[in-house]
């Protein structure tokens, strides 16, 4: 909507991951660096962990993309409450395997049969599993007898979990000792300080053809942008996201810190008391973008399992966010209208 206004070749700050839009910041980078390591280990498993909406997936996708296909064949799976059986189900889906049994053993010995033929064309199987956190323990354990698999000495899976904190917490777990002794390393993804929110803010603007200039930050913005976000990508997302929206509605090329406020004060009525005006929690595990979703996903036919309370609850949020967009233009127009002839 504000892309034409503002000069920009795109909307810089969807909340969907977008490799496009990768910043290589230190926190990052090493977070990168840790899967690059695994990839040339070739050999047990990379933990990564992170806030809501700390960039995992993200570098997760950026990795996807950079990867030599000819040398490693991934699946990237998006784990949900799995149990054993189902996550050897699902692994056989994400590597693009036709099943022709429904039992366990049968998909065990095609997954098998499938990596020793990837093994024999001189490539590697990468399996990440992203929201690793939702994974049942015996699903993880079935991961860790997945990794059992050998031809030669040599292992024919390899595996990153990628998840929110509650993955460390399942690793620790006293049954988890043997997967922890497969895992040749982990690391936790934390936020952006103050300096690396700015530079990540100007880097997604400028990929969309930003010069700077419209708009412009006035000083102590970016100082206001990063005491709400507490550092987290996506949080800073949907502040600059609604930032440029308020500007566009408001004719106005600057940004100022009290429209940092105006923002958070909409974002406090909307997300609730979790999310506080100057002072986000950064341990909070809600995600931000939670309850904003396209007006059109939220008035799409019913998802397939999905019952009606669900339903429901997905068009009272698409009706808040409607509501919200309606009462920011009213206070837009109404000024204007009053000084009409």
């Amino acid at each position: 909507m504000y892309e034409a206004f503002f000069g920009l070749t795109g909307n810089p700050f969807k909340l969907s991951p977008d490799p496009d839009f990768y910043y290589e910041s230190p926190i990052h980078k090493r977070a990168y660096a840790y899967l690059e390591y695994g990839l040339y280990q070739g050999e047990g498993f990379i933990v990564i962990t992170g806030e809501v909406g700390a960039g995992k997936t993200t570098i997760v996708r950026n990795l996807l993309a950079h990867l030599d296909a000819s040398k490693v064949v991934a699946a990237h799976l998006v784990s949900t409450m799995l149990d054993a059986d189902d996550l050897v189900r699902a692994v056989c889906a994400a590597f693009g395997l036709q099943s022709k049994g429904t039992d366990k053993g049968s998909l065990l010995s095609e997954l098998e049969q499938f990596l020793k033929t990837i093994a024999l064309e001189r490539k590697r199987a990468l399996l990440i599993v992203d929201e690793a956190q939702n994974l049942t323990a015996r699903a993880i354990e079935e991961l860790r007898m997945l990794s059992n698999f050998q031809v030669g000495g040599r292992g024919l899976l390899q595996s990153f979990l990628v998840g929110q904190p509650e993955l460390r917490r399942v690793m620790q777990h006293p049954t988890m000792q043997q997967l922890r002794q497969r895992v040749i390393a982990s690391y936790h993804l934390g936020a952006l300080d103050r300096q690396e929110t700015q530079r990540y803010i100007e880097h997604r603007m400028v990929h969309v053809g930003w010069k700077k200039k419209k708009p412009s930050f006035e000083a102590g913005t970016m100082d206001s942008i990063f005491a709400f976000t507490a550092g987290i990508p996506r949080r800073i997302n949907l502040v600059c996201n609604r930032l440029l929206l308020m500007a566009f509605l408001r004719d106005a090329t600057t940004i100022k810190p009290e429209d940092v406020n105006t923002v958070a004060d909409e974002l406090k009525d909307e997300l609730g008391p979790a999310t506080t005006h100057g002072n986000v929690d950064p341990t909070q595990s809600r995600d931000p973008g939670e309850g904003l979703e396209p007006v059109a996903a939220g008035l799409a036919p019913p998802e397939e399992g999905e019952h009606l309370t669900e339903r429901v609850v997905r068009l009272e949020k698409t009706l808040t966010v409607v509501l919200n967009t309606l009462r920011r233009l009213v206070r837009v127009i109404e000024p204007a209208a009053r000084q009409e002839p």
